[in-house]
């Protein structure tokens, strides 16, 4: 029963981990703001990433670069749109936002009827959480607008790490976040000036980069090996979950009953496609986490 059991629980703790780390970036905001925090945050996550996967070992061609190149893009507006999203909104409101965008991505692999249906079920939960009803009318509609684009930037992300990893391997997400470091440094320090290089800052923001990168991460490779890719993602679906208690016990943060349910339907729209989708032999991209 342990033997089954261990994967599932690292995988929760690589989760607890990821969300963990957003609430101490987001605690750190009044100060580097959403844009130094990311750039500062990438920039630890590329170097440990480095070490980790020693991309100099292998050659880089014209055709990888250029996919590489996109998949670097992709994770830095990702992850500066979601930090912009939890400045404004929820931590867990924004991660079940967020998630729409590798739901649309599957919809698109697929032509089900039933795939429809949990398409349906992820709308009625997005539509929820709009601020059109008096439920929701105190989410900051550039928030949520954030959380959007940030599911559209793990979307591309998805894409253009599949045509990455398949021509350069693994080591794409080492290259692929020095990438967005680069280009993030220069607006961080546009928005936040010298408080950027603070140094009383800077083990902090290591503390989050090593929460949000390094240690899932690594708990990841080792539980994906003895999970299927569809019990991966399964468990991968119940990020807002653990997202909203973060943002309570941190933050605290707290969400209405009508949020709630919200962020249920996009869970469950969110599993239903795992659950009926084409089965892949193994994982093909896990995104970086936020």
């Amino acid at each position: 029963m342990l033997k089954r059991c261990w994967p599932v629980l690292l995988i929760f703790i690589s989760m607890i981990s990821v969300q963990g780390s957003a609430s101490i970036a987001k605690y750190l905001f009044p100060v580097l703001g959403p844009e130094g925090m990311t750039a500062w945050r990438l920039f630890f996550s590329a170097i440990m990433l480095v070490l980790i996967f020693k991309p100099w070992r292998k050659a880089m061609t014209k055709q990888a670069l250029k996919y590489i190149s996109l998949y670097g893009i992709s994770i830095g507006c990702m992850n500066l749109a979601f930090y912009n999203a939890i400045a404004r909104i929820p931590l867990g409101i924004a991660v079940a936002i967020e998630l729409t965008g590798p739901i649309m991505v599957a919809m698109c692999a697929s032509r089900k009827v039933l795939d429809f249906i949990w398409l349906g079920i992820a709308i009625m939960g997005l539509a929820m959480l709009l601020p059109l009803t008096q439920a929701s009318s105190n989410l900051d509609p550039m928030g949520i607008l954030f959380a959007l684009l940030a599911g559209s930037g793990w979307a591309c992300y998805i894409l253009f790490g599949r045509k990455a990893s398949a021509i350069y391997g693994s080591a794409s997400v080492a290259i692929g976040s020095g990438i967005a470091s680069c280009f993030l440094f220069p607006i961080g320090i546009w928005q936040t000036g010298s408080t950027l290089f603070s140094l009383e800052l800077l083990p902090l923001i290591f503390v989050v980069s090593l929460l949000a990168s390094a240690i899932p991460y690594g708990l990841d490779m080792i539980a994906l090996p003895k999970l299927p890719a569809q019990t991966f993602s399964t468990l991968m679906s119940l990020s807002p979950v653990f997202a909203a208690l973060s943002g309570f016990i941190v933050l605290h943060e707290q969400l209405t009953h009508y949020q709630w349910i919200a962020i249920v339907f996009i869970i469950i729209s969110s599993i239903g496609t795992v659950l009926t989708m084409s089965r892949p032999t193994q994982v093909k991209s896990i995104k970086p986490s936020n």
